[in-house]
């Protein structure tokens, strides 16, 4: 499952509907979701992707705190 946090929402999808494989590395998941988004890859450039033992993957914006 990809979990996708984007301008407020909360998207969750299949891997598949993204085109999302494993071993994909960090820009080419982002590449995907824009995609899916249907925006420009470079509006992605600031999200994080975190990968969880569970093997879900979560897209959302860096975390700033402090």
């Amino acid at each position: 499952m990809v979990h996708i946090r984007f301008e407020g929402r909360s998207l969750d999808l299949p891997e598949t509907q993204l085109g999302i494989t494993t071993g994909m590395n960090d820009v080419a998941v982002k590449e995907q979701v824009s995609r899916h988004l249907d925006v420009n890859a470079n509006r992605l450039s600031a999200y994080v992707v975190d990968r969880r033992p569970s093997g879900d993957v979560i897209v959302r914006p860096e975390a700033v705190y402090g």
